[in-house]
C-alpha cells in the first residue's frame, strides 16, 4: 500500500493516528474502571507519569541544541526552587527564545 504523503494520504495517516490515540485513552479509562485503586496501584500510576516525563525530556537534553539544553536547565532550576510549574515552563520558553534569538 503506497500512500501519498502530500495530499489525502497524509490526512488519512493523521486520522488513523487520532483514532488510535482516542481508542487507547478511552480504552485505558474503561479498563481502569474494573481495577480497584489500592495504594500499590496509586503509587504505580504516580511513578508512571514521572517516567513518561523523563522519557520525553532525556533525548532532548542529550541531543538537543544549546537552546533546548539551557531551557531545560532553567526550567529545572525554577521548578526545584519555586515549585511553580507554570512559571518554570514560562522561564524555559523565554530562555530558549533568547538563546535562539542571539
Amino acid at each position: 500500500m503506497n500512500l501519498d504523503t502530500t495530499g489525502t494520504g497524509a490526512l488519512f495517516i493523521v486520522l488513523i493516528m487520532a483514532i488510535v490515540t482516542l481508542a487507547t485513552r478511552w480504552g485505558g479509562v474503561y479498563v481502569m474502571g474494573f481495577v480497584p485503586i489500592s495504594k500499590r496501584v496509586k503509587r504505580f500510576i504516580q511513578a508512571m507519569s514521572g517516567s513518561v516525563l523523563v522519557a520525553i525530556v532525556t533525548p532532548m537534553a542529550v541531543t538537543g541544541d544549546v537552546g533546548a539544553q539551557l531551557s531545560l536547565l532553567a526550567t529545572g532550576i525554577v521548578m526545584l526552587s519555586l515549585k511553580r510549574p507554570l512559571l518554570a515552563l514560562a522561564c524555559g520558553i523565554v530562555v530558549a527564545a533568547l538563546v535562539r534569538l542571539f
